[in-house]
């Protein structure tokens, strides 16, 4: 029997170009992916049309507008969940209240009451629709502290009442090799936690809200010594830093690691530099913070980027760099800081593209690599290590009538070093 080929007529409009489950099972040479928001409720409804549709090797028309107002209805009735927050509805950026409605919980679903969420300069770039992929209304908050108050019937790795977090992910394929590899978050179907495109084709909505509901895999036990507030930037700010210092060897005692940016990334990654047993360098480019960096957060050295004379003094005596500055800024200088076959590792992500030279790596053999966030068995793995080692991060608690000033100032670098909401006040915010 010939393979049939099936077209969509959203494929070219879809935001996530993830396989439609609906058509996962057909021998197909070509694979649909999601078309709109809550089709699967449509299965049901389609089944007949669509066998006609294959038995004939044509393309399957999309649900018409009855179909989809009785889809709504579904929605409503059978697994709409009531969840209040704040979000964005347009580039401005600016925060106000929203009720919505989460999914009801599948089996495999943990239901987590939000507690605290960190404020990341990601949720600054999605509000803004900066990076071009913002989908209004915007609900942000990747970086979820809380307690499980539910969870479905084949969760086995948490109990109501335990203390969790929910970093920038919810979901991802489960079945490529970076999946396999418990490397999710290189997925090329990674489900963001906010602003992203869940299975079911519908939106998903972060935690500067109530209430979340996240498959288990994508949940992560927090260590009982640990308090939720500060360690809510960790469930983000706290993996990208970790990943990438473990996997490119920059976790080894003795070893000289520099700290480029001392904001909410870069303050983390000083902390766990010390816990590993590595002589640390902060690199900013004002003296101004060298207080804080070395009697505060425990810098060995500070060094000032701006100053021809402390940077050429400094040449060739660093391990690693960790580059953590989210704003277009010189890499070559920062490069010929590394010693022969050094690693600079860039985690911030600057808009406008960096300029790096051929001959700034090839002479001394260096690398200059990237990472984004970390998977699941590395967010648990930095997040025991931080309870072992009491790292938690640095924070400003503030209420979510505050947000919108949060912002504002997370723009202008104005934080010391990481906005955290406490979701109590989320009512009191109206």
């Amino acid at each position: 029997m010939r393979p049939v080929q099936i077209t969509c007529n959203y494929a070219s409009t879809c935001t996530k170009q993830t396989f439609c489950s609906r058509f996962k099972n057909l021998e197909s040479t070509t694979f649909v992916p999601l078309v709109i928001k809550r089709e699967q409720l449509l299965l049901k409804q389609a089944t007949t049309q669509l066998s006609s549709h294959l038995l004939h090797r044509t393309s399957f028309s999309p649900p018409n507008a009855k179909q989809r107002e009785e889809t709504e209805e579904l929605m409503a009735k059978e697994e709409a969940q009531p969840a209040f927050g704040w979000a964005a509805r347009d580039t401005t950026g600016v925060l106000s209240p929203f009720s919505f409605s989460r999914r009801s919980p599948n089996e495999d679903d943990v239901t987590v009451k939000v507690l605290f969420c960190g404020v990341c300069h990601t949720d600054l770039h999605t509000i803004k629709n900066d990076w071009g992929n913002a989908m209004y209304p915007v609900v942000p908050g990747h970086e979820i502290a809380g307690i499980v108050t539910h969870i479905g019937p084949k969760v086995s790795n948490f109990k109501v009442g335990d203390k969790v977090g929910v970093g920038y992910m919810v979901g991802s394929c489960l079945t490529c090799d970076t999946c396999n590899q418990n490397l999710e978050n290189f997925c090329p179907s990674i489900i963001t936690t906010s602003n992203g495109v869940y299975y079911d084709g519908s939106t998903t909505y972060g935690g500067f809200s109530n209430i979340i509901n996240v498959k288990e895999r994508f949940v992560v036990h927090v260590p009982e010594n640990l308090p939720l507030d500060k360690t809510a930037p960790l469930l983000c700010a706290g993996v990208t830093i970790y990943t990438p210092m473990k996997r490119f060897g920059l976790d080894r005692p003795g070893k000289h690691l520099g700290v480029v940016g001392l904001g909410g990334l870069g303050h983390v990654a000083v902390k766990f530099g010390k816990a590993f047993g590595m002589k640390v360098t902060v690199i900013s480019t004002s003296i101004s913070k060298k207080q804080e960096a070395i009697e505060n957060l425990g810098a060995d050295d500070f060094l000032v980027s701006k100053d021809p004379e402390q940077m050429k003094g400094a040449i060739g005596t660093m391990d690693g760099i960790i580059d953590t500055v989210s704003a277009f800024h010189p890499v070559v200088p920062l490069l010929a800081l590394l010693k022969v076959q050094g690693k600079m590792i860039i985690v911030g992500a600057p808009a406008k593209p960096l300029e790096v030279p051929a001959f700034s790596l090839i002479p001394g053999g260096k690398l200059l690599a990237g990472s984004a966030t970390g998977g699941m068995k590395e967010t648990q793995e930095m997040l025991d290590f931080a309870g072992k080692h009491n790292i938690t991060a640095e924070i400003e608690l503030v209420g979510m009538d505050y947000i919108n000033t949060a912002i504002e100032r997370l723009e202008k670098g104005d934080v010391r070093y990481r906005f955290v909401i406490d979701m109590a006040s989320l009512k009191e915010a109206l």
